[in-house]
């Protein structure tokens, strides 16, 4: 039984900046999936149209952050792997976070059981900027 989630990006104040579409063949996945499937699904949209920005969670090497995402200085594929590895390293320095149905998520082994009805939400911490 394949299940199709729309995965959204949150700022802290309830704003959704983004969303993605991802499938799981299982009810029964762990944090560290969702994360991947995410990154998977978001760096596989990129690479089959290379449009002028990358909308995703990482971001990727030479490229710099506009209002628009991630504008890489010369189009090229992105690579799966080292976007998943980032992320996952992100999120266990406390990068971002996961809500699944408002419960925040507690490690990348944390097994959850999904069905159509469960929303996931990512929240990327901002650092303050001091003078």
């Amino acid at each position: 039984m394949s299940i199709t989630l729309t995965i959204k990006d949150e700022s802290s104040s309830g704003k959704i900046t983004n969303e993605v579409e991802v499938h799981f063949l299982s009810e029964l996945t762990s944090v560290k999936d969702i994360i991947q499937k995410r990154v998977e699904s978001e760096v596989k949209n990129y690479n089959k149209r290379m449009p002028e920005y990358y909308q995703g969670l990482i971001q990727p090497s030479d490229s710099e952050k506009t209002l628009n995402g991630f504008k890489l200085k010369q189009r090229k594929k992105i690579d799966i792997d080292k976007q998943c590895s980032i992320a996952l390293e992100a999120f266990k320095k406390n990068g971002f976070f996961i809500l699944i149905d408002s419960i925040q998520s507690e490690g990348l082994d944390q097994m959850i059981i999904i069905n159509e009805k469960t929303r996931i939400s990512f929240l990327k911490l901002t650092p303050l900027v001091g003078g």
